[in-house]
């Protein structure tokens, strides 16, 4: 269970890996909860794909505890692959099959039998829109369309857990919204989403928790809103319709920065709705009127930036 007791899809506790004398995970801890997506970023060497490899029981850890969908990793690894599901960087599939013989050998792999295999692939095959290219080798299809039949491909055994290893990397912007639409709708169906991804807007959209992961350590976990809050830089922007208004304000708000060109100013905020409830009132208590107003909090690009070094999670290998 976690802290608000909420059963848990995935726990890690001081989850420890090294090659060598190069550590790699120092002692980390994770909690995701059942049907929530939780994102792990950090530099290109921080350790992610070495942390999705020791949860789906692809290498074992030097040290720690790890469960997945309720099964120790290091003692009941066939249960944990059994409930779970892992779609890496690169895609699976053969390109040389159709996209329908794709699934149907999952489903043999998966022992579902030849009815049931060709049900589920069908079922898939349409949730995924992809039943119009199913008859076609996949090397004609598109990388997007790749993409989507390589996670219906993690779907076929039905997984409770899902990795999902730079899910969307290389495809264009209209295939990687595509896909975010897909991975809402499986954590609406109850799926657990482990997701590492080197798209901040990617993680930003779609996780309920974030941890930052640099040289080993999580230097950073919470909710996006969260981690935006750890990095100064936010402000309340304030439009005034004349000079006299804004000079009131400016006594009142003896911190802001000052745009006398456009009668602006930018008043410190965390962005949070108690923050700016005040800024209002204060306002409003001294009868300053405003003709437009704006929030500007920082985004994850400067929570990375702030907390890493690097300025995103492609610069600065560990």
């Amino acid at each position: 269970m976690s802290a608000s007791g909420s059963p848990l899809g995935i726990r890690a506790i001081g989850l420890r890996k090294a090659y060598g004398a190069q550590v790699v995970l120092d002692g980390i801890d994770i909690d995701v909860p059942v049907g929530t997506v939780y994102a792990l970023l950090g530099p290109n060497g921080a350790g992610k794909t070495t942390a999705v490899n020791i949860l789906s029981t692809l290498i074992p850890a030097d040290g720690g505890s790890v469960e997945v969908a309720g099964h120790d990793v290091a003692r009941h690894p066939d249960a944990v692959r059994a409930a779970i599901g892992v779609t890496g960087q690169f895609s699976a599939v053969d390109r040389f099959l159709t996209g329908l013989e794709n699934l149907v050998l999952m489903a043999d792999l998966r022992h579902l039998g030849k009815d049931e295999g060709r049900r589920r692939a069908a079922a898939l095959l349409g949730r995924f829109d992809l039943v119009d290219a199913a008859r076609r080798p996949v090397s004609t299809w598109s990388g997007g369309m790749q993409r989507r039949l390589d996670l219906a491909m993690t779907l076929v055994g039905d997984p409770r857990v899902i990795f999902l290893d730079e899910p969307t990397a290389g495809l264009d912007p209209r295939s990687r919204r595509s896909m975010w639409q897909v991975i809402r709708e499986l954590v609406g169906a109850g799926i657990t989403i482990f997701l590492t991804t080197q798209y901040l807007e990617e993680a930003d959209r779609l996780a309920d928790r974030i941890a930052v992961l640099d040289h080993g350590r999580l230097v950073a976990e919470g909710t996006p809103s969260e981690l935006k809050r750890l990095v100064p830089g936010g402000h309340v922007r304030l439009e005034f319709a004349d000079r006299d208004a804004m000079e009131a304000a400016a006594r009142m708000f003896q911190g802001a920065s000052r745009d006398d060109e456009s009668l602006a100013l930018l008043v410190p905020s965390d962005g949070g709705m108690s923050s700016l409830r005040s800024v209002l009132d204060r306002l409003e208590g001294a009868s300053i009127g405003v003709e437009g107003l704006s929030i500007r909090t920082p985004d994850l690009d400067d929570v990375f930036l702030s907390l890493t070094g690097h300025p995103d999670p492609l610069e600065g290998a560990a």
